[in-house]
């Protein structure tokens, strides 16, 4: 998929790979969470962008579970007023990157 086909979709597409750090951030998740893309992208996703993500739901699943495709209810809290998502987190142990697609 084109940078432009994922810009266009109408929810969040954050790309990490396995050491968690941010390679895609897709421009609907940069307007709903308020970050622009250069100061996410190369970063640790869970430590310095989405720290109400680093937990068992969310960050421990990428780590326990190697191949995942799972839909998660969710509270984004960080940086914003509590907006409840749809989380699904998709994980293949051959793919070089993990994804989160939020749904607001």
């Amino acid at each position: 998929m084109s940078d432009e086909d994922r810009d266009a979709l109408p929810f969040g597409v954050i790309g990490i790979d396995h050491a968690t750090v941010t390679q895609i951030y897709n421009r609907t998740e940069s307007q709903m969470a308020g970050l622009s893309p250069d100061k996410v992208l190369g970063t640790a996703f869970f430590d310095n962008v989405a720290q109400c993500m680093n937990n068992f739901m969310v960050a421990q699943r990428f780590e326990d579970e190697p191949e995942l495709d799972a839909i998660v209810p969710f509270v984004l809290t960080l940086r914003m007023r509590p907006t409840p998502v749809q989380l699904r987190l998709l994980a293949t142990a051959a793919a070089p990157l993990r994804f989160i697609l939020i749904e607001r």
